[in-house]
């Protein structure tokens, strides 16, 4: 865990950002949260953001197509790592601020992190939090960690 990515995204310690929507309306980047649902199984493999034009591309494309919120550009899901989604179908929630992608993993997994054998993850929540080590909350001065097992 040299970095600190990594250490945010392979540790153990949970480090939850709670700025992140705040950071995303403060640079002014008109998306909608989209949930990539495992169209088979059902299981949630992860949640990004799309704007108007990865909506666009994923629609026309027939694969998952989002907006990276941290480097401003598309982000065509498996591009680089081969991990590419397939379009199953979109949905609209009932108050149409977001969206779920159903999708087939065409190879590998889903999410841009590794499995100790060094596979890709099937998805990207592999962490649970329990209630005695979860996060604790500190009034006026952030959340305080606990070491998850």
């Amino acid at each position: 865990m040299g970095s600190e990515g990594n250490a945010l995204e392979e540790g153990t310690v949970p480090q939850l950002d709670f700025e992140k929507l705040r950071r995303i309306a403060e640079r002014d980047q008109h998306v909608v949260p989209v949930v990539l649902q495992d169209a088979d199984g059902g299981a949630v493999l992860f949640v990004g953001y799309a704007n108007v034009e990865a909506l666009r591309e994923t629609l026309r494309t027939k694969r998952a197509v989002l907006w990276s919120t941290s480097r401003d550009e598309l982000w065509r899901k498996g591009e680089t790592s081969g991990d590419v989604l397939d379009l199953v179908e979109v949905r609209v929630n009932c108050e149409q601020n977001s969206l779920l992608y159903r999708v087939r993993r065409r190879a590998g997994g889903a999410c841009h992190t590794r499995d100790a054998s060094g596979q890709s993850r099937s998805g990207c929540y592999y962490r649970r939090l329990s209630c005695r080590r979860a996060p604790c909350p500190r009034p006026g001065r952030g959340w305080r960690a606990r070491r998850c097992r």
